[in-house]
């Protein structure tokens, strides 16, 4: 939103809404990068999940550090912030089995402000 913001010459002072900086730009109906993001990580996983037992990627996905982390509040693990994309995508945990159905699911966008509403 910052190089938005800046293109349309509109600074955080002026208090105006991100939507109506895309509206300004006309990038309101494309995805923003964080769908985007997300939609890579699911299918990652989804490629992931259905290789053999064997392979690095798999053994590294399920691999857990000994070594103890720094003070504060703890950094998101990359499967946490897969398990968020799933529940707001509402994806079950073995819809990955059938790919097809995966790829649906994984390409749908979040709903951020219709879930808040429900909320």
């Amino acid at each position: 939103m910052d190089v938005l913001r800046k293109s349309a010459r509109k600074s955080r002072m002026e208090r105006i809404k991100n939507e109506h900086i895309k509206e300004i730009m006309g990038v309101k109906e494309k995805p923003d990068i964080i769908d985007i993001i997300e939609r890579k990580r699911l299918q990652w996983y989804g490629h992931v999940k259905r290789m053999q037992e064997e392979r690095l990627p798999k053994l590294i996905m399920g691999w857990l550090p000994g070594k103890r982390r720094k003070g504060g509040r703890p950094r998101k693990t990359w499967m946490e912030c897969v398990r968020a994309a799933m529940k707001t995508r509402h994806l079950e945990a073995d819809q990955w089995l059938n790919r097809k159905e995966w790829r649906l699911g994984s390409g749908r966008r979040r709903q951020l402000s219709q879930d808040r509403k429900d909320r």
